[in-house]
């Protein structure tokens, strides 16, 4: 396969893996009309159609689900190859594919990154933020080396490497009642108005077994799936709510919420790093997992707020 071809079949990939032209352009920091001459060289090259354009998001045709398999796996090993490799010559080098929670702390992360990309010039890393079941579904299924999520799972074909636990504190508006307090009991959320997550996020169900373990019982006016929808709903006083502590940071630097521990209960949320059981990580991907578990969090890189809603 000649660098052109090679090059373009990677794109498509992208294409697929992302779901559309545009956010594979978004990817490959290249223009969508760049992406789309790409795959149409690779069909041109091969002779045949790989991608119905007139669905949306695009999809495989027979022959295009027959090539994304095929040439991803061989791509997969080209680059284990050529890691091994670079190995015998004490480089690190390729790349390395995250996919986070949204609450993993988005500053937190591009401190990281920032500081890997320092160390290892010649690595390209890619950070992509999804819900918990999409985190798990791209690692399973190779579009990522590394998963980051909260309480993680570890069992069958996932493998989970411990990084963080994280208190989980009360957070309300400044002007609330609860905010001068230094400590909280769990009885005071009692008849409180509650911002939580949706029922199908494991923190909000184990959120609910910690109230109800404390007898304690909320008003849950609003469900959200993401932590930072959580905290703008706090902020405009719809409620209170339980969150994560580092996730309040900025927040809390600002004045506009308050966090708050609470009183004689050890609630903390674990982080964990997953990849996929029966694939080894390459280099890039372990320089990364040794990053994140053995390097304090590292100053906040100045990084712009993303928008998660």
């Amino acid at each position: 396969m000649s660098l052109i071809h090679l090059r373009n079949a990677e794109i498509f990939c992208d294409v697929i893996t992302h779901h559309g032209f545009s956010r594979a352009a978004e990817i490959r920091k290249i223009s969508q009309p760049a992406v789309s001459q790409a795959v149409q060289q690779l069909e041109e090259h091969l002779g045949i159609k790989l991608i119905d354009r007139s669905r949306r998001p695009p999809e495989l045709t027979p022959a295009g689900e027959v090539y994304f398999e095929r040439v991803r796996r061989w791509l997969d090993d080209y680059r284990d190859i050529e890691d091994s490799i670079q190995k015998f010559k004490g480089r690190v080098a390729g790349r390395v594919r995250i996919v986070c929670i949204y609450s993993v702390g988005l500053l937190q992360m591009a401190a990281y990154v920032d500081r890997f990309r320092k160390q290892h010039p010649e690595v390209e890393i890619r950070v992509d933020y999804a819900h918990p079941e999409e985190v798990y579904a791209r690692v399973l299924r190779d579009d990522a080396e590394l998963g980051i999520v909260s309480f993680p799972r570890d069992g069958g074909d996932i493998s989970s490497i411990p990084w963080q636990d994280q208190d989980m504190v009360l957070v309300t508006p400044p002007d609330d009642e609860l905010a001068k307090l230094s400590s909280v009991p769990m009885g005071k959320l009692q008849g409180r108005d509650f911002v939580g997550f949706t029922q199908d996020l494991t923190i909000r169900r184990v959120i609910d077994r910690v109230l109800r373990n404390n007898h304690v019982s909320v008003q849950v006016i609003h469900q959200f799936d993401n932590v930072e929808t959580v905290k703008r709903a706090v902020e405009i006083g719809a409620g209170i709510s339980i969150l994560p502590e580092p996730t309040l940071r900025r927040e809390v630097e600002a004045g506009t919420l308050k966090s708050i521990p609470f009183e004689g209960l050890d609630f903390k949320r674990p982080l964990g790093i997953v990849h996929k059981r029966n694939r080894s990580l390459t280099t890039a991907a372990e320089k990364f997992v040794d990053l994140l578990r053995y390097v304090p969090e590292p100053e906040r890189a100045k990084t712009p707020d993303y928008d998660l809603d």
